[in-house]
């Protein structure tokens, strides 16, 4: 009998593991269930709320949508975020379901990719926004350089566009710990020199305007005296 106890022990030790184990599996499982449906309740949450501002908007007159597009993803920016919002959620929904269960290991590379996730978010804001402010520029350039009748508006106002969107994209880079301090100052100098041409070109191309306007509000005196 004692060599029956003996040789059962195992298995009754497996036992043991597999009773203390399961309730801990059910608690993990409960936890993905719970997390996925936050995740869809979220995600269907935040593309709702963005496109009832017209972030969707922006985002189609910045560019973004239809850089997309070319690129063969039949999607807009705004479902993109929809949807890392939804992958941070069901990321987290697993850091708790395998700290549960003891996988300590599996946690922490799941929490690199949760602390990840909202620097692509605010990223992709990032590039939302300074891009639609760079055609806002861009477009603004080119009005102003025909009004003053200078040539190469076109381009003029697609060099500002282009510096400020490189600016933009260097940001959004950094957010996602992208690119280093060589990166930054070889723009830094780049945008100097494209910024002072820009002014160098207004100041040549506006000069006459300028001077209508100086002579009409401030008359020099001897043409004051001549009338």
């Amino acid at each position: 009998m004692e060599k029956v106890d003996i040789m059962l022990e195992p298995l009754r030790a497996f036992l043991v593991q597999i009773g203390g184990f399961l309730p801990k599996l059910a608690l993990a499982i409960g936890v993905l269930l719970a997390g996925w449906l936050l995740a869809k309740v979220a995600m269907f949450a935040i593309v709702r709320g963005l496109r009832a501002i017209n972030f969707n908007v922006l985002t189609e007159r910045a560019g973004m949508d239809g850089f997309l597009h070319q690129g063969g993803i039949q999607t807009d920016t705004t479902s993109i975020l929809g949807l890392l919002v939804y992958w941070l959620v069901i990321l987290t929904a697993l850091i708790i379901g395998f700290n549960s269960l003891g996988l300590t290991y599996i946690t922490g590379l799941l929490g690199d990719i949760v602390l990840f996730v909202p620097k692509v978010i605010v990223a992709l804001l990032i590039l939302a926004f300074g891009a639609y402010f760079a055609r806002f520029v861009g477009n603004a350039v080119i009005t102003y350089c025909k009004n003053v009748n200078l040539q190469d508006a076109e381009v003029l106002g697609k060099l500002a566009q282009y510096a400020i969107m490189t600016f933009v994209v260097l940001i959004a880079l950094d957010q996602v710990n992208v690119g280093g301090d060589i990166v930054r100052q070889s723009f830094l100098i780049i945008l100097a020199g494209v910024v002072f041409a820009l002014a160098l070109a207004f100041g040549l191309g506006g000069k006459d305007a300028a001077a209508e306007v100086i002579d009409r509000w401030w008359p020099r005196q001897g043409k004051n005296d001549r009338s």
